[in-house]
């Protein structure tokens, strides 16, 4: 279990300190999958980022299983067992996926095979080559992903993953979440807008402002989400191009 117990963050700006989290409470439980939704700038990254001790909390409490981690550093939070999927993943020369599974696992014992065919990429063809520039961007991810895996963490924080990757791609990261969360008793977090990533939610947190808006079932998103949809009047009239004169009330 993931605690976040009163925590705030303030960050420097132009005009001194500025509040970016206010009194986040949340509490999330193994074997589920959180996704945390809501307008851009609102807090989304800032709070996996103090998770995975990216961001310094100015205030409240962060704890693992019952174990205070406030004051842990990213490396010290990383062999606790939280793990961080960026929007783009690294690169790395001369580094093949092989030999990042191994580092990824630390010395235990792992079936590169096995954790390649449940991010859905064909051991034979991938484990001997270089992770650059010769992956596409839906490759990476599922690479990330894989050294994830590998490390049978506690927490898996994947920030905005459908990010720069093509339909194709984005199904078979669907599939590979799905597969991971069936397969692990990790947390999962998800940041992402996607509605098909909303429907793996067990739970959706909705961050504005700041602040914890709502954390909700997905079905009541997915509604409001139908709903706006509905309404939105340029979507009825759009023609190729676009149409400059309708406007959208959304």
């Amino acid at each position: 279990m993931l605690k976040m117990e009163h925590v705030d963050v303030f960050l420097d700006s132009d005009n001194g300190k500025r509040q970016v989290l206010k009194d986040i409470n949340l509490t999330l439980e193994q074997k589920k999958i959180y996704v945390m939704t809501g307008p851009n700038g609102g807090g989304k990254s800032t709070i996996a980022k103090v998770i995975m001790g990216m961001v310094i909390p100015s205030g409240g409490k962060i704890s693992l299983d019952h174990t205070d981690i406030t004051g842990m550093n990213i490396t010290e939070r990383a062999r606790a067992g939280i793990g961080y999927a960026f929007q783009t993943p690294p690169r790395f020369k001369g580094l093949t996926v092989r030999d990042m599974l191994e580092l990824s696992a630390r010395g235990n014992e792992i079936d590169p095979c096995s954790i390649m065919y449940d991010v859905g990429l064909c051991a034979q063809d991938y484990l001997d080559r270089d992770i650059n520039t010769t992956f596409s961007g839906g490759e990476l991810k599922r690479v990330e992903i894989a050294g994830l895996l590998a490390r049978q963490l506690k927490v898996a924080i994947f920030d905005e993953p459908e990010a720069g990757i093509d339909l194709w791609s984005f199904q078979r990261l669907i599939e590979t979440f799905d597969r991971m969360n069936r397969k692990s008793d990790a947390i999962m977090i998800i940041i992402s807008h996607q509605e098909r990533i909303l429907r793996l939610a067990d739970q959706v947190i909705l961050v504005k402002d700041g602040e914890i808006a709502e954390i909700t079932g997905q079905e009541k998103i997915l509604e409001e989400i139908s709903l706006l949809d509905s309404r939105c009047e340029c979507k009825k009239n759009c023609i190729k191009g676009g149409n400059e004169n309708v406007d959208c009330d959304r």
